[in-house]
């Protein structure tokens, strides 16, 4: 059947049209395919002798990122944006390591080649002997392949409390180039520097085994990737493990370790908390008061009390990490106590708690186990009160940190009483008093996002 003369002029357009786009796309796409990509501006080998950094040939993180949703962080290998509160233990020189990574609820813009680029904030406190070590402010962003990059970070690191040093702080743009911190598709053999600005900060990870299994807080985790760091003396290399879900997962730096033990999200169950849980907590800061009293008698019964609860979870469900841990602080409760010890058993009553807490995270907001985290310090730095100044430094700083992952979370009055209270600690003779009333005040409080 032939078409009428208009509608077959019509047709005869119409596929000329169509024609022309796709030459025109098929150009571009072989223009695309021929232009080079946008590379990112050259930087030597960052270690100290400027030597023993791998070859640009295996090297994934030379081609300039695109980012257009950098905030939707969703790698499996590294999803900051879903990990609003991870928990690792270990040792480090032979003392107890722990550190507290937290999402914070806002993010910020990073001035870059002439880009400005919104990135995720994200709060890294680690504790040293159980007195804050380090603080870092880290800025990260998602690129258009998945690949995850590092945008800079505010270091503090502490001595007796106090920030001694910032060595470490970088940012993009103002300091260097981002640096990739976790590439879309790890392969064997890959290398990228996840810290890259020359004198300043380097590391350098080379992917050494994909695919591995390992056991994580919830049970087996498949798909887990090993890689190797390279650190500025262009000599050490200390092993990593990341793993889907989880992100940084286990660093091992013999005899240094640091496991991840916990993560909200990824170890999220249904609530309620289960009772045992919440009652330790109660229980050992009743312990904890019994002590200042000096009233043996009630805390040998508290201690008993915490026991109880302890031997009541059931362990093949919780993290074991943190039950380890647990573990140590009930056993040192009980030895304290039946010692009329009052400053290991102030001691380990509030790492019975800290354990309990950490528990919490299981089925509770994030916010609403910070809070209970300050109280914690707060109860940590009436202890110090009793004449360990650099003591009562580390826990002020503390809350200090503590304060910025809930203040946002407050209601406008909570968020103003806070602050108030946070500078009459700093400013107080009597810190003793001001942190008790602090600890009493924060419980109270209500987040009005606990989500």
């Amino acid at each position: 059947m032939q078409l009428p003369s208009n509608k077959r002029t019509g047709f005869l357009v119409a596929v000329a049209v169509a024609v022309v786009a796709i030459t025109a796309a098929a150009v571009v796409a072989a223009t695309r395919a021929d232009k080079p990509p946008v590379l990112l501006p050259p930087t030597p080998c960052g270690t100290s002798s400027g030597k023993g950094c791998a070859p640009d040939s295996d090297r994934v993180d030379l081609q300039r990122p695109r980012f257009t949703d950098p905030t939707d962080i969703t790698n499996p290998l590294f999803p900051i944006s879903s990990l609003r509160s991870v928990v690792l233990l270990g040792k480090v020189d032979g003392k107890p390591f722990r550190s507290e990574t937290t999402l914070l609820p806002k993010t910020a813009l990073v001035d870059w080649d002439g880009e400005r680029i919104e990135v995720a904030l994200s709060q890294y406190v680690a504790y040293l002997d159980g007195r804050i070590q380090e603080i870092a402010l880290d800025r990260y962003a998602k690129a258009d392949d998945g690949s995850v990059w590092y945008l800079g970070e505010d270091v503090f690191d502490y001595v007796d409390g106090s920030i001694a040093v910032s060595e470490g702080t970088w940012l993009a743009g103002r300091d260097g180039p981002p640096a990739m911190i976790m590439p879309a598709h790890p392969k064997p053999g890959q290398a990228f520097r996840a810290e890259n600005i020359t004198g300043v900060v380097f590391e350098e990870l080379r992917v050494r085994d994909v695919d591995v299994t390992v056991d994580g807080p919830s049970g087996t985790v498949p798909g887990a990737v090993t890689m190797d760091e390279l650190h500025v003396d262009g000599v050490t290399v200390s092993g990593k493990t990341f793993a889907p879900g989880y992100g940084e997962f286990l660093t091992l730096d013999k005899p240094d370790v640091e496991a991840l033990a916990i993560a909200h999200g990824t170890d999220s169950r249904p609530g309620p908390t289960p009772a045992p849980i919440t009652h330790l907590v109660t229980a050992a800061w009743g312990v904890l008061e019994q002590i200042r009293l000096q009233d043996w008698e009630a805390a040998t019964r508290g201690a008993a009390l915490v026991r109880a609860d302890r031997n009541a979870l059931p362990d093949a469900t919780l993290p074991p990490l943190v039950l380890d841990q647990l573990d140590v602080a009930v056993h040192d409760l009980a030895h304290a106590t039946t010692a009329k010890d009052p400053d290991a058993g102030a001691a380990a009553a509030i790492r019975a708690a800290q354990s309990a807490l950490d528990l919490e995270l299981l089925t509770r907001a994030p916010v609403t186990v910070d809070i209970e985290r300050i109280h914690l310090h707060a109860q940590a730095l009436r202890v110090a009160a009793a004449g360990d100044k650099p003591g009562v430094n580390a826990e002020i700083a503390t809350l200090g940190w503590l304060a910025d992952r809930v203040s946002e979370h407050l209601r406008p009055a909570d968020q103003a009483e806070l602050q108030d209270r946070l500078g009459e600690l700093r400013l107080t003779p009597n810190p003793a008093d001001t942190a008790a009333r602090l600890a009493a005040w924060i419980r109270s409080t209500h987040p009005a996002d606990a989500s």
